[in-house]
């Protein structure tokens, strides 16, 4: 009961004055600016950062109200309330009214917003009503499925968020330190672990655990530091890492980023270890602060962002000239120029593809949601239609080709024969590391047996670490034995490790490694790569004098005691998924960092040819031109560094290629950034994660194939109706145009007109819902809006034909040849136009016979039946009054039943002809 007691006590003490305490520290150190730099945001925040990098690490611990063990969860839960997420502003979603704003301000529906407002000014009411109704079903749509999709999005992106290691302390330690300080209580030892939190929960005092392949993810102050490499590409352009410190080395400066003991948001670590304190998140952060000058209107648009962009606007240009020329026609030869303004603008409205907005993101968004379903998880919505175009994908060998499950096959001494110390070595070695663990240490470290004959915790004590980078390509640990003596244990890339060896352990001696010895242990590691093995070679160093810090300098001089080897077999799937990307237009290039014996013997077994394999080494004295002609003629690359991997792919788009890459190391995010899509699995490093557009949640190219085809199904929907809305539009102006000079009166009066367009545009909301022929998918599919243009001038005729034909029909044969009869005239065309609008999307949504050889989606058939009996029931109808129509005469609509007919056949006719001149895409 007392102990229960003291606790409620403590508790309600720390979370009440001593996190009042902590919010004080936290405010004064935001507080800390120069004079007159409140009103100057970049200013203050250079200033907090400067006087946390030239303070003392207590200091900057105290100011923070933190500790050297960490936050504890309750202070952390309460700085956070305080401090709100670490999220970056633009990172969030808008509120719902600023993202409805987005929503309207499209050019189509601006322009429509005008019309309606010159509708009102003129009195015309039922226009104004009409237009009005096409602006807000628009943009309701398009709201409703972007936030739909936004959602969808968000929770697809939480499977994949990135973490931060943070070191928390219990909180029973932070209620002895209080006990300690007011009642005597004697302290406790450290009490904290480290633990991964999403980077989001991160606050301002947490202190975080660094290692090769982590995003730093907030403003930090370094607190120790162990060979640490950070690229700040992303702050300063500077292509080369910087090692940071926990002590500045440099003189003072006045540039935050110039501090050598500061890690910034927004950048990553290449190598080394290192513990920070976080000084500032989110917003406050110095990308925080650079991201609020930067808006998406100043982001690069995409290929495809530019394609629908120009078809938008040679849509706007066709309608800006088409308008005046129908007001002008109808006001001279009608005489009734007020009739023949709001004529004109309808016609206006009827040319502006005010869904285009809705249809493309509706299409975008139901795709991301079928691919997520198929385990692929689409971080950038515009990525999909990269995916689909992608016809050249370049992808390392590990876990791709392979299994990904790393085996550890062999432990042998330098001359091939079974040795238990090098299996201990390399356990020490990969035991003792804290850097990033890979597959191959994960693969020695399952060996439990070794764990408990070596005991290290008891029998061995780390001194230091050398880390892994990748200029070395291997990293050491230093450890003690119970003996007192100081082992320098360093494993990785045999060519590596061999360069900085001068003896190999022969049997219990020590023998010098001549060019003949060297020569011998050569062949036993090319044997062991000739099965497929990936070998490692294991070498170590004994100390006589004892010091606690080692560097690469002491990376001399070392003993080779052998090699692990590690079998990573193909997987069963790889082969088949390689021919069914084959056959889909995508050609695979294996960019690997693997020897070029390992990789021939993989690549042989999945069906890629291997007879001639690229090295790093070969393309380093490449320049452009030729690596240019090298990359189109193979597909196996070998034994590159991040840089080559980079290069290659900037060679493959330079060459007109859409260039896919799929990496999940820190070697590959230049890759990752540089390719058309970039392409990680959800088990990569962060920095991997975040240069990815699109994320694979298992890593099988037999997915990222189904991905492929799911990318081409949602681009061929997006551009049936663009075809759709190009051709039909110019065919209903080239019809108007046609009629307002040869008869006597409005072919159709602006309100049917705007009903008609309204109807039409409700029909292809069901358009991202429809199917795909298996043919459209076959070949990759890229955006070429100058073909929009040719296909718009050829397919929009075909229905002025037909317009024609029934201006003929209602003219000669129903006699509605006079202004009496004019409404059975523009009753019968707009039943005409109405049918023929909404039977284009079928007609061009495919290549083959629209119905028979190609079925739509039931939602599209359903919408195009609901519309078409729409537009029969309103001219038929009691509604037929109010929009002044009659009633047709039942023999109108067998001869509408062939005219509609001889409309699919003429174009059926009209797509094979332009398919076999043009293609069909």
């Amino acid at each position: 009961m007392k102990l229960s007691f003291l606790s409620e006590f403590f508790n309600r003490f720390i979370s009440n004055r001593g996190m009042r305490r902590h919010f004080r520290r936290l405010a004064m150190f935001d507080s800390f600016h120069g004079s007159g730099a409140s009103k100057d945001i970049p200013a203050s925040i250079s200033h907090k950062l400067s006087l946390a990098a030239t303070s003392t690490i207590d200091e900057v611990i105290q100011t923070l109200g933190s500790h050297e063990h960490g936050l504890t969860e309750t202070q952390a839960f309460a700085v956070r309330e305080l401090v709100g997420l670490n999220e970056i502003q633009q990172e969030k979603p808008p509120p719902w009214w600023m993202h409805l704003w987005r929503c309207y301000k499209t050019p189509f529906d601006i322009l429509l917003t005008v019309l309606a407002i010159i509708s009102y000014i003129t009195e015309d009411m039922k226009a104004t009503v009409v237009i009005g109704s096409m602006v807000f079903l628009s943009v309701l749509i398009r709201f409703w499925q972007e936030r739909k999709s936004n959602k969808a999005a968000d929770a697809l992106k939480a499977m994949v968020s990135n973490t931060a290691t943070v070191i928390r302390r219990d909180p029973s330690e932070s209620i002895l330190e209080e006990a300690q300080v007011h009642f005597g209580i004697q302290s406790h030892p450290e009490m904290s672990e480290r633990t991964e939190i999403p980077i989001n929960q991160l606050v301002p005092g947490d202190i975080i655990a660094l290692s090769a392949g982590d995003m730093i993810p907030a403003d930090c102050r370094i607190l120790s530091a162990k060979d640490l490499f950070v690229s700040q590409a992303a702050m300063t352009g500077e292509s080369l890492p910087v090692e940071k410190f926990a002590s500045p080395k440099s003189a003072q400066t006045n540039n935050p980023l110039e501090f050598e003991n500061l890690a910034f948001m927004g950048t990553n670590v290449v190598s080394g270890t290192a513990t920070a304190i976080a000084i500032s998140t989110g917003d406050s952060t110095y990308f925080g602060v650079l991201a609020k000058d930067l808006t998406t209107s100043n982001q690069e648009p995409t290929q495809f962002q530019m394609g629908v962009n120009k078809v938008a606007w040679l849509l706007i240009r066709f309608m800006m000239v088409m308008t005046p020329l129908v007001f002008f026609i109808n006001g001279f030869t009608k005489g009734d120029w007020a009739d023949a303004f709001l004529f004109a603008m309808s016609v206006a409205v009827g040319l502006t593809p005010e869904m285009l907005p809705m249809i493309v993101t509706s299409t975008l968004a139901k795709g991301a949601v079928v691919l997520s379903k198929q385990k692929v998880i689409v971080k950038r919505l515009d990525a999909i239609q990269n995916f689909g175009a992608m016809d050249v994908l370049c992808t390392d060998k590990t876990g791709t080709l392979t299994q990904d499950k790393i085996f550890l096959a062999n432990h042998t001494d330098a001359w091939g024969k079974d040795s238990d110390d090098v299996l201990e070595f390399a356990y020490l070695n990969s035991f003792y590391q804290t850097g990033l663990k890979n597959l191959l240490d994960v693969a020695v470290l399952e060996y439990k047996h070794v764990y408990k004959e070596l005991n290290p915790t008891v029998n061995f004590h780390k001194i230091d670490e050398i880390p892994f980078d990748f200029q070395r390509r291997r990293m050491s640990v230093i450890v003690s034995n119970h003996e007192g003596k100081n082992i320098l244990i360093c494993k990785g890339a045999v060519e590596e490790i061999l360069s900085i060896c001068t003896t190999v352990q022969q049997g219990g001696h020590k023998s010098k490694l001549t060019p003949e010895v060297l020569a011998s242990v050569k062949e036993v590691t090319a044997d062991l790569n000739e099965d497929g093995l990936r070998v490692v070679a294991v070498a170590t160093k004994s100390f006589d004098v004892c010091k606690e810090t080692f560097s690469v300098a002491d990376e001399s001089g070392l003993m080779l005691i052998g090699y692990v080897a590690f079998l990573d077999p193909p997987k069963e799937s790889t082969a088949p998924a390689l021919k069914a990307l084959a056959d889909h237009g995508v050609t695979v290039k294996v960019l690997t960092g693997d020897n070029e014996l390992v990789t021939t013997k993989v690549c042989k077994e999945v069906g890629l040819d291997a007879s001639e394999i690229i090295l790093g080494s070969q393309i380093e004295i490449m320049d452009n031109e030729a690596l240019s002609a090298i990359v189109e003629s193979h597909h196996i690359f070998a034994k590159l560094t991040p840089a080559h991997k980079d290069r290659i792919v900037r060679s493959l788009k330079a060459a007109g290629h859409v260039v896919g890459f799929m990496g999940d190391g820190i070697n590959d995010a230049p890759a990752l950034r540089s390719a058309d899509v970039g392409i990680s699995v959800d088990t990569a490093v962060d920095i991997a994660k975040e240069a990815a557009d699109i994320i694979l949640l298992e890593k099988s190219l037999m997915v990222l194939e189904e991905g492929v085809i799911e990318g081409r199904k949602t681009f061929g929907n997006m551009l049936k109706y663009i075809k759709m809305t190009a051709s039909s539009n110019f065919g209903n102006v080239f019809s108007v145009l046609i009629a307002s000079a040869f008869i006597p009166f409005l072919p159709m009066l602006p309100m049917q007109l705007l009903v008609q367009n309204l109807l039409y545009d409700i029909s292809q909301i069901a358009i991202p819902f429809d199917n795909v022929d298996p043919e459209s998918v076959k070949l990759p599919q890229r955006w070429n809006p100058g073909d929009i243009g040719r296909f718009m001038v050829f397919f929009g005729p075909v229905s002025s034909i037909f317009d024609i034909t029934i201006y003929c029909v209602m003219w000669f044969v129903f006699s509605a040849n006079s202004a009496e009869h004019q409404s059975l005239f523009q009753s019968g065309w707009f039943v005409e136009g109405l049918m023929t609008q909404t039977l284009v999307v079928h007609m061009i949504r495919t290549r083959k016979i629209p119905f028979i050889q190609s079925r739509p989606g039931n939602a599209l058939l359903a919408m195009t039946i609901a519309i078409m009996a729409a537009g029969i029931f309103l001219p038929m109808g009691p509604l037929a009054s109010y929009f002044k129509m009659v009633p047709l005469p039942l023999t109108y609509f067998p001869i509408l039943g062939a005219i509609l007919i001889g409309y699919i056949v003429l174009t059926q006719l009209m797509k094979n002809f332009y398919s076999k001149r043009f293609g069909w895409q």
